[in-house]
């Protein structure tokens, strides 16, 4: 596996463009405060009023600065931690950075197309094409066979295999908040003012059918299963990380959830996390031990 220059520098890059925007998000101030604004649905929505995140509501900005919170303490200096590992182009570090790479794509994404219009959509519109392309240099990179035969004959692929399944199930939670507004002639209870919900598109669209096929062809001990695997089961340790950070920040603004949203929303996607932290564990424990 070679050293690709090209692949430091668009993790680098995408490392300072991240950390420039959580820190802006996190700690710009000023603005009048929250107001009242009545929604296209012709629903009242209160605003935030304050720093980057003024023109979202009041519900959603506590949710981008907690996002940003872990982007900037948690998920950046794991990135540059995967950019110094990756120094020698090992199979593990190689894995490593790749998957890393897919929150910052994410999150980036989720932020140019999901968050109300602020002077940063350039930044996010940088990263993301910069992680992006760097996330495709990085998998084009690792080559298959050679990751067949470095992985161990004790890989718990039926663990994974079903971890993936389970994970991908668990975005169904946002079906229910689209068919029950359809079958109701309403909205999803947490639009608020925008006109659609990212998340949906790109959990539904992209992550929950990722999930489903990385899952079968982990079960299959294809080794392109073991790759999607290291990468979605990455992005679930991070999602788990970013909700409990989200929830903190709500919190700390006066917002806290109702039993039943807890359990809908918050507490599968820890619990997920959790068990992703000890699955990531195992699956680079048996690489570089080929068929021990």
């Amino acid at each position: 596996m070679r050293y690709s220059t090209t692949l430091h520098l668009l993790s680098f890059i995408v490392a300072i463009l991240a950390a420039v925007y959580a820190g802006v998000g996190l700690f710009s101030q000023g603005g009048d405060g929250p107001f009242s604004f009545t929604s296209v649905h012709g629903e009242t929505v209160e605003i935030y009023g304050q720093g980057l995140y003024r023109n979202d509501a009041s519900f959603k900005a506590p949710i981008f600065r907690g996002t940003d919170a872990a982007t900037l303490f948690v998920c950046v200096p794991l990135l540059l931690l995967a950019i110094v590992l990756d120094r020698r182009a090992g199979l593990r570090s190689r894995l490593f950075l790749t998957s890393i790479l897919v929150y910052f794509l994410y999150n980036s994404a989720s932020l140019a197309l999901g968050a109300s219009y602020n002077d940063l959509l350039l930044i996010y519109i940088g990263s993301a094409s910069a992680s992006l392309f760097a996330f495709v240099l990085g998998f084009r990179s690792i080559d298959l066979q050679e990751l067949e035969a470095q992985t161990s004959t004790r890989m718990p692929r039926r663990w994974i295999s079903g971890f993936l399944f389970l994970a991908g199930l668990s975005l169904v939670i946002w079906l229910v908040d689209i068919l029950t507004a359809l079958s109701q002639g309403t909205v999803p209870p947490t639009l608020d003012h925008y006109t659609t919900e990212v998340t949906y598109m790109l959990d539904l669209a992209v992550i929950l059918p990722s999930a489903i096929l990385a899952g079968v062809l982990a079960w299959r001990r294809e080794p392109l299963g073991t790759l999607l695997a290291s990468i979605l089961i990455t992005l679930n340790m991070t999602v788990g990380l970013v909700v409990v950070s989200q929830s903190m920040m709500q919190a700390r603004d006066g917002i806290v959830l109702a039993p039943g949203a807890f359990v809908a929303y918050v507490a599968p996607f820890v619990t997920l996390s959790l068990i992703a932290v000890g699955l990531l564990v195992s699956i680079y424990r048996n690489l570089g031990i080929a068929h021990a």
